[in-house]
């Protein structure tokens, strides 16, 4: 695997790639490395003839109370990881090389209506941060196709919504969440978590799992929250939201009919907050 860390480095290489008619993948990272993003490269190698990764903290989808200072970096593994799953180029820029200009004086990127519910809304800017980065990086590999994780709900919505609103020719592929053996979605967070808190966050998948499984029987969406809400509450856990939404657009789910929904939970456990979801089916009844 080789290494670059400026802009006309990694386009020279890649320009070098399309001239022999290989297709790219691209998987943008903020590094700290685990299973869940090596899947994504297993993903992205399936769709393409070569693979580039990024690694970079991004200092704008980072609130001022957040946590940007402490996010854990870890280079050297990050780098034997990648190389040791396929990854052919991995791009490293510093903060000048993505923000020439400083980051207050950025050019933004915000998109309309699916960035703004629930992350949105518990994290003001967080999604015009993740926006302007990806098309940045986007502008930069100029991928035919990227692959985004699916624990990232919203994030993942976001980006799709982004890439059709801007023409932008890519192909955005959806990986499945890697989950640790008790349902505890696979997360950079969770090397904060104790043991006995790690062990407990499995009720996160649990909970989302039987609000699915209402959905299915026809029970109405208030209910199901509620139990979601208490659930959680049981083992300890903090919620920010428990709540079904449209999967298409993460419009709420009450009075919309049969259409395929998600259950999403942010909750938080001592000093860590995690996120994590399930697809679901239509609703049973229109009243659900």
């Amino acid at each position: 695997m080789d290494s670059v860390v400026d802009a006309a480095d990694l386009r020279a290489r890649v320009s070098t790639w399309r001239s022999a008619g290989l297709r790219v993948a691209f998987v943008p990272t903020m590094g700290n490395l685990h299973a869940g993003h090596f899947s994504l490269l297993t993903r992205a190698r399936a769709h393409a003839d070569r693979v580039v990764a990024s690694i970079f903290v991004n200092p704008t989808q980072f609130g001022p109370n957040e946590d940007f200072a402490r996010y854990p970096r870890t280079p050297e593994r990050d780098r034997n990881g990648l190389a040791a799953h396929g990854c052919d180029l991995l791009f490293a820029p510093a903060i000048e090389e993505l923000y020439p200009f400083g980051t207050a004086a950025s050019t933004r990127v915000e998109v309309a209506q699916v960035s703004e519910p629930l992350e949105g809304a518990m994290r003001p800017g967080h999604f015009v941060g993740v926006a302007t980065v990806v098309t940045k990086l986007f502008n930069l590999v100029q991928p035919d196709v990227a692959v985004f994780g699916r624990k990232d709900y919203q994030q993942l919505l976001v980006i799709r919504r982004m890439v059709v609103d801007l023409r932008l020719p890519i192909d955005i592929v959806a990986a499945p969440i890697v989950r640790e053996a008790n349902g505890l979605a696979m997360s950079s967070r969770n090397q904060y978590l104790t043991v006995g808190e790690r062990e407990r966050a499995g009720v996160i998948h649990a909970t989302l799992e039987s609000m699915c499984e209402a959905v299915g029987a026809g029970q109405a969406v208030q209910t199901i929250e509620a139990r979601a809400h208490a659930q959680l509450a049981a083992a300890g856990l903090v919620a920010d939201y428990a709540t079904l939404r449209r999967a298409d657009d993460l419009a709420e789910a009450r009075d919309l009919g049969p259409v395929p929904l998600v259950a999403l939970i942010a909750a938080r456990l001592g000093k860590t907050r995690l996120i994590d979801n399930v697809a679901c089916g239509a609703p049973a009844s229109a009243d659900s």
